[in-house]
């Protein structure tokens, strides 16, 4: 059964969390040279994968005792805060223009570019950390593969008219005082409970 509630809140702090990434960026420049339809399977495909990686490794987690989880997800909430605020806002990914616009190599190239620059990445962190936080694995991974797909379509289709109205520095602020919240609560719920 997926929760609405967690799938949203999931949705919430992943897609903002993503918003300022360089990955976005990423999308953005893929999508001025190519078709959209084409980055997009490419990108989407790669945030898929590394939701499910990401899933999996939260769950592991929730094998561990209920405070022990609590206190870990809340330092990593609070550090991936610590890295939003601290972030420089220069980063610039560049993108090797693939040699034919065919759908196999502009899917490719999204795909690839993704996988690699998203690995490891603090929205993969945090994904695991809320999957281990919710103990929910299929509304972690829905609300967090919707909020990617969302950060990358409008990164692909409508990033520059987004980035005119709304500051970047505001949207990392925003994602930053969320994920320092999230980290707040549970921590106080490993110390109380």
């Amino acid at each position: 059964m997926i929760s609405i509630t967690v799938t949203a809140l999931v949705f919430g702090v992943v897609f903002l969390a993503e918003l300022p990434d360089k990955t976005a960026l990423a999308g953005l420049v893929l999508g001025t040279r190519y078709r959209a339809s084409y980055v997009f399977a490419g990108v989407a495909a790669a945030f898929t994968l590394h939701v499910v990686l990401a899933v999996a490794a939260g769950s592991v987690l929730t094998l561990l005792p209920q405070q022990i989880v609590q206190a870990v997800t809340g330092v990593l909430f609070l550090g991936g805060a610590a890295m939003l605020l601290m972030k420089k806002d220069d980063e610039e990914e560049s993108v090797r223009k693939p040699e034919d616009q065919s759908f196999w190599k502009v899917a490719g190239a999204g795909f690839m570019l993704i996988l690699v620059a998203e690995f490891g990445d603090l929205t993969q962190i945090m994904t695991a950390n809320l999957a281990a936080r919710y103990d929910d694995p299929l509304s972690v991974g829905l609300g967090a593969v919707l909020a990617l797909w969302s950060v990358a379509g409008l990164g692909i289709v409508g990033g520059k008219a987004l980035m005119k109205r709304v500051p970047l520095a505001l949207i990392t602020k925003i994602a930053a005082l969320l994920m320092l919240g999230l980290g707040v609560w549970s921590l106080w719920e490993a110390v109380t409970g």
